[in-house]
C-alpha cells in the first residue's frame, strides 16, 4: 500500500480515511510520482461495504461521518423534505392569500390599517430570510436552521388560531391577550420563513454530491420538483382553503393550515437518519470583511502574475470549514492583493493574521459573490411581472367575465398562472429538457443561465401580452363611447390567459433558474445567503412596482389628464404602462444576456 494512503488512515478515523480514499481520483500525483488506479484498487478491500462510497462534496451523515452515498441522501431523502415543503407553503399561503379578509372581518381593522399590516408582514417574510441564511451558514448549519424555524413558524400559527376562535371569557386580561395573538402570530410566522426559505432548497440540493455525475443529474430535476411542491400548496391554499375560511370559519381556516404545518415538521425529523449535512463554515460576513481590510492594507502591493505564489493552506481541505477549495480565477485581480504574501507575510505563514493574509478560496469568496450580484440585480425587473398581477385583475374587472352563464372572477385567473406553474414544472423533466438537450447538445438542456434568460424572454411576452389587451380594450370602449362610464367593455376576459400564462412559464424557467444559480454557483460556505438574496428580489421588485407606479401617476395627472392609472380605467392609458414595463424588461434581458456571456463560473478543486 503505498505510503500516502498508509498516512491517510494513521491521521483519520477510520471512516474519514475511508472516505478519502473514495475521493481520491483514477490516476493522483504524489511526490511527483503518478499512482495508478491500480493502487487505489488494491487499498478498497480493506475498507468495510459500509464504507465503500462516500460522498465527495464534504457532507457527513447524523453521526458527523462521511455520509455513505449508499445509505444516506438523494431522493430518500428527499420525499421528506419535499413534503415538508408542500406542507409549509400551504401552511403559509393559507394564511396570506385570505388574510386581509381576516383582518377587516375578524378582527375589526380598516382597509388602510389591513393593508399596512400586510404589507409589513409581507416585507418581514422576505427580509427574514437574510438572518436565518446567515445562522445556518455560519453557526447552526441547515438542517438546525430549519427545525427551529419550522417550530416557530407553528407556533404562530398556533396563536393565529387561537386567535381566530371566539373568546369564553369576557375578563379584560384576556380580550387584551386575544387581540395581540393575531400580532404575535403574524411575526412568528415572518420570523419562522426567515430560516425556511433560504434553507430548505438548499438543504434538499445538499442530498446530492456535486462530484457524482449520476447524482448531479438528480439534483437539478429536485429544483422542478421543489418548485412544484410550493406551487401545490399555493394552488391547494388559495383554492381549497380561502373556501373553508369563507363558510367554515376561521377557527378551521387556520387551523388545517396549522395541522399541515405540525405534519411537516414530524415528518422532516423522522428523517434526519436519511440526511446528508453540510457544516457551517463560521461567519461569512468576517470573512469578506478580512479580505476588504487585507487588500486595503496591500493597496501599493503588486499582485504576482503567477498566482500560485498566492496563499493558500497545503493539502485539499479548506481553511474554511465545509466549503472545498477554489481555484484562482482572472479577474477582479484587485481582489487578489489580499493572498499576495509580502515580507512581513512571510514570518507567520504558518499562522497568519487573517486580517492581514487570507487564502485564494476566501479571495475566491468575494469575487464569486460580485460576478453573481448582476445576475441576482436583473432578478429585480424580472420579479415585477408578478407584481403587476393587481393590475391585471383591475384590467379584468373592466371586460366581459362570462362565459355563457357562468361567470369568472377577475382574480381567478391568477390560478391560471399557478396551474400553469404545476403542470409545466414536471414537464420541464420528462419533456421539455431532453427536446431542448437535442437542440444544445447538452445533457441537461440548459445551463442556469440559459434557463432564467428563456425565463426573461416569457416575462417580456407577458407585458407585450398585456399591453395589446389593452390598446384593444381602449379601443373598443371608444367605438362603443364607454370612455367616460365606468362601465364593462364587452371585451372576453380570457383575453388575458396569456398574460398570466407567460408568467407562469417565466416563473418555471427563471424562478427555478435562479434558485439553480443561487446553489450551483455560491462558494460553499455562503449558499443560504445567496439563496436568500434572490429571494430578496421579489421583495425588491415589489418595491421597485410600487415606486414606479406613484411617480408615474404623480407625472401624468394634473392639466385636465386623469393620468395612466384612473379609477376608470377606460379614461386611462394603462397600455401606455405595460408598454414601458416591456421596455424596461427587454432592456433588463439585453443587459443579463451581456453579464451572463462574460460571466465566469466557480471552479472548485
Amino acid at each position: 500500500m503505498p505510503a500516502f494512503l498508509r498516512s491517510s488512515f494513521s491521521s483519520a478515523e477510520e471512516g474519514e480515511g475511508a472516505a478519502a480514499i473514495a475521493c481520491l481520483s483514477p490516476a493522483v500525483t504524489c511526490n511527483g510520482d503518478e499512482v495508478a488506479e491500480e493502487a487505489l484498487m488494491a487499498a478498497t478491500p480493506l475498507l468495510s461495504p459500509d464504507y465503500a462510497s462516500y460522498t465527495c462534496n464534504g457532507s457527513v451523515d447524523i453521526r458527523g461521518n462521511p455520509a455513505s452515498k449508499n445509505h444516506t441522501g438523494k431522493w430518500t431523502a428527499c420525499y421528506s423534505i419535499l413534503g415538508g415543503e408542500f406542507c409549509g407553503a400551504l401552511a403559509y399561503y393559507g394564511v396570506g392569500t385570505n388574510l386581509v379578509s381576516y383582518l377587516t372581518k375578524v378582527q375589526q381593522q380598516s382597509n388602510v390599517v389591513a393593508a399596512s399590516n400586510i404589507a409589513s408582514w409581507q416585507g418581514t417574510c422576505y427580509l427574514s430570510p437574510l438572518l436565518g441564511a446567515f445562522l445556518a451558514d455560519s453557526y447552526w448549519g441547515r438542517h438546525r436552521t430549519i427545525v427551529i424555524s419550522l417550530t416557530t413558524f407553528t407556533i404562530g400559527m398556533i396563536f393565529l388560531t387561537l386567535s381566530a376562535i371566539p373568546p369564553t371569557s369576557i375578563y379584560p386580561f384576556v380580550i387584551s391577550l386575544l387581540h395581540a395573538l393575531p400580532f404575535l402570530g403574524l411575526f412568528l410566522t415572518a420570523l419562522g420563513l426567515g430560516g425556511i426559505w433560504p434553507c430548505v432548497p438548499t438543504f434538499g440540493a445538499d442530498q446530492f454530491d456535486d462530484t457524482d455525475g449520476a447524482e448531479k443529474v438528480q439534483k437539478e430535476i429536485y429544483y422542478n420538483w421543489y418548485y412544484f411542491a410550493v406551487n401545490g400548496g399555493f394552488f391547494f391554499a388559495s383554492t381549497v382553503l380561502v373556501w373553508v375560511q369563507d363558510n367554515c370559519g376561521w377557527g378551521l381556516g387556520f387551523g388545517i393550515p396549522t395541522l399541515f404545518s405540525v405534519i411537516g415538521i414530524v415528518g422532516f425529523l423522522a428523517s434526519m437518519k436519511l440526511y446528508r449535512y453540510q457544516k457551517p463554515g463560521g461567519s461569512a460576513l468576517t470573512r469578506i470583511c478580512q479580505v476588504v481590510v487585507a487588500m486595503t492594507l496591500k493597496i501599493n502591493v503588486e499582485v504576482p502574475n503567477d498566482s500560485s505564489l498566492l496563499y493558500e493552506i497545503p493539502g485539499k481541505e479548506s481553511a474554511i470549514v465545509g466549503s472545498r477549495k477554489l481555484m484562482h480565477t482572472d479577474g477582479l485581480s484587485f481582489f487578489d492583493r489580499a493572498a499576495t504574501i509580502t515580507s512581513s507575510d512571510e514570518k507567520f505563514l504558518d499562522s497568519p493574521n487573517p486580517w492581514k493574509l487570507c487564502t485564494v478560496t476566501q479571495v475566491e469568496e468575494l469575487k464569486i459573490l460580485a460576478r453573481m450580484l448582476p445576475v441576482l440585480l436583473a432578478g429585480i425587473i424580472f420579479n415585477t411581472a408578478e407584481a403587476f398581477f393587481p393590475l391585471f385583475i383591475e384590467q379584468g374587472e373592466f371586460m366581459d367575465n362570462r362565459i355563457d352563464s357562468f361567470s369568472i372572477p377577475p382574480a381567478s385567473l391568477t390560478t391560471f398562472n399557478c396551474l400553469c406553474i404545476i403542470i409545466l414544472a414536471p414537464l420541464y423533466n420528462k419533456v421539455l429538457m431532453p427536446m431542448v438537450s437535442r437542440i444544445t447538445g447538452t445533457k441537461r438542456g440548459l445551463s442556469e443561465l440559459q434557463r432564467i434568460g428563456v425565463g426573461m424572454v416569457f416575462a417580456t411576452l407577458s407585458l407585450f401580452s398585456a399591453a395589446i389587451v389593452e390598446m384593444v380594450r381602449l379601443d373598443i370602449a371608444k367605438k362603443k363611447d364607454l370612455v367616460h362610464q365606468s362601465a364593462v367593455v364587452p371585451m372576453n376576459i380570457l383575453w388575458q390567459a396569456p398574460q398570466y400564462f407567460f408568467v407562469g412559464v417565466a416563473k418555471v424557467f427563471s424562478v427555478v433558474g435562479f434558485m439553480e444559480f443561487a446553489y450551483e454557483q455560491s462558494p460553499d460556505a455562503m449558499r443560504s445567503l445567496c439563496q436568500a438574496c434572490s429571494l430578496i428580489t421579489v421583495t425588491l421588485g415589489s418595491y421597485l412596482v410600487s415606486v414606479m407606479l406613484k411617480f408615474i401617476n404623480s407625472i401624468t395627472e394634473g392639466s385636465g389628464s386623469h393620468g395612466w392609472i384612473p379609477e376608470n380605467l377606460n379614461e386611462g392609458r394603462l397600455d401606455q404602462l405595460f408598454w414601458l414595463m416591456a421596455g424596461l424588461h427587454l432592456l433588463n434581458l439585453l443587459a443579463f444576456t451581456y453579464c451572463a456571456m462574460r460571466y465566469k463560473r466557480k471552479i472548485a478543486t
